[in-house]
């Protein structure tokens, strides 16, 4: 059984790469002869160049015996009929297609039984903006995931230089804070990431990964010295379906919003949409309007228009005019670590969040979520428990975990449980475990759960 990609961009091969390292037999299409090559010289997977949407290239990439079929080209629109020919043809047992355009979403019974059969549809779009609404309702995180729906909650942010904790070894602030009720699960030193160990030192400007009961945040922010400051003041540069999603829903909250969009039909739907917001036609290049629109005086400046080379620049002089935190919107995943390193504060990846939720989708048995961190160096995911698994029925601290994974949290019914090396874990717990690349075949060992497919 195989697993068909149709789209090689930035989305597809990721995908690719992801499912290949965790040995799935895969086949990937594009019209592309340079994306095709990409492929062939960097991933063990079978490359065919053609349209997705093409029978006779859809039974060379061996439909027949194919377990599901993946669209996730740039067109909503080849994207379905992908999948429609592919049903039709071969009844692929699961479909899973790339949708852009919200007038589709909109059209919920397009994409049933009865009509195109479409198993599960993502919108990157969506993903992205939503990844965006968490990151504003709490600014000090770089990175932000939640889990176990919603209780359990994980943050990535970098230490600040006078806090009290930068110097002392995690043995020492375990003896300091015995209650802190949070765990840092991973520790970012420039490119290396490790999960840390009594010893370890933390220094100013380490990327911390904290795990809490997701109500305790702000507390467990404030216990490294980052003090948490609600932004309350958003300048948005990008009209698209984001940029109004983002302004429509943060109006809402009562976050006042000034967004930029050079097209004047986009800004007059805007305007009707988001009454109190202050939309302004204009092109952000000239730094003029950023200093007449008083842009040092916004807590959060989000760039997401289509062109990311426009979202960078202009976030970095926005950043250089005093806004406290600048998103920026960046598609090509190269770009992600040199834009944060030259001074932009959050990299948002549509890849990324693509790519997450599609392996959350396919992925079945006891896995219930998953995110891929730290440019994908490691992976936060959240299992069940169960009877028979390695990890049920005794102390964590008996247990040969891996060294490069831990238990950051479980829940057990509705009480989030932060572990210590006493803490048994239940048959049925939601267990959320965070470990590097190398330690997950381990750690799914142990957990007795296997990382199926449909």
């Amino acid at each position: 059984m195989s697993i068909i990609i149709i789209g090689a961009g930035e989305v597809g091969y990721h995908l690719a790469r992801r499912l290949s390292q965790e040995k799935q037999n895969v086949v990937i299409i594009d019209r592309d002869p340079e994306k095709i090559r990409r492929v062939q010289n960097t991933l063990d997977v079978q490359a065919i160049q053609g349209s997705g949407g093409s029978v006779g290239v859809l039974k060379q990439a061996g439909i027949s015996e194919a377990s599901m079929i993946i669209a996730v080209t740039n067109s909503d629109e080849a994207n379905m009929i992908s999948c429609l020919v592919a049903g039709v043809q071969d009844r692929v047992p699961k479909k899973i297609a790339r949708v852009r355009d919200p007038d589709y979403s909109a059209l919920f019974p397009l994409f049933d039984k009865e009509h195109l059969d479409i198993d599960y549809v993502i919108n990157p779009d969506l993903e992205v903006a939503e990844m965006i609404l968490k990151l504003v309702e709490v600014p000090e995180a770089t990175e932000l995931v939640d889990f176990a729906d919603g209780q359990i909650r994980m943050i990535g942010f970098p230490l600040p230089p006078d806090s009290s904790s930068a110097g002392k070894s995690l043995a020492e602030l375990s003896r300091l804070y015995p209650q802190s009720g949070l765990i840092i699960a991973a520790v970012q030193k420039g490119e290396r990431v490790f999960i840390p160990k009594g010893p370890d030192t933390l220094s100013a400007n380490d990327l911390l990964f904290l795990v809490m009961d997701r109500k305790r945040t702000a507390q467990a922010l404030n216990s490294f010295g980052t003090k948490h400051r609600p932004i309350k003041k958003v300048m948005i540069l990008g009209g698209g379906f984001i940029g109004l999603f983002l302004a429509d829903t943060l109006e809402d909250r009562g976050v006042q919003i000034k967004i930029i969009e050079q097209n004047e039909s986009r800004c007059l739907e805007i305007a009707q949409k988001c009454s109190r917001a202050l939309v302004l036609r204009g092109d952000a290049t000239y730094q003029d309007l950023l200093l007449e629109e008083n842009v040092q005086e916004m807590d959060a400046f989000i760039a997401v228009t289509d062109d990311e080379e426009t979202n960078v620049m202009i976030s970095l002089l926005a950043k250089k005019m005093g806004v406290r935190r600048v998103m920026t919107l960046v598609n090509k995943v190269a770009y992600s670590p040199l834009v944060h390193a030259i001074g932009v504060d959050v990299v948002i990846s549509p890849r990324h969040a693509a790519v997450d939720k599609i392996m959350q989708f396919i992925r079945r048995g006891k896995i219930l979520s998953i995110s891929s961190l730290s440019e994908d160096n490691a992976e936060a995911f959240e299992a069940i428990a169960m009877e028979t698994s390695d990890i049920v029925g005794r102390p964590l601290r008996e247990i040969e975990f891996p060294r490069d994974a831990i238990v950051g949290a479980l829940v057990r019914g509705s009480e989030v449980i932060i572990p210590k090396g006493s803490t048994v874990i239940e048959p049925g717990d939601r267990v959320m475990i965070f470990a590097l690349k190398t330690a997950i075949p381990q750690v799914e060992k142990m957990m007795t759960v296997k990382l199926e497919y449909w």
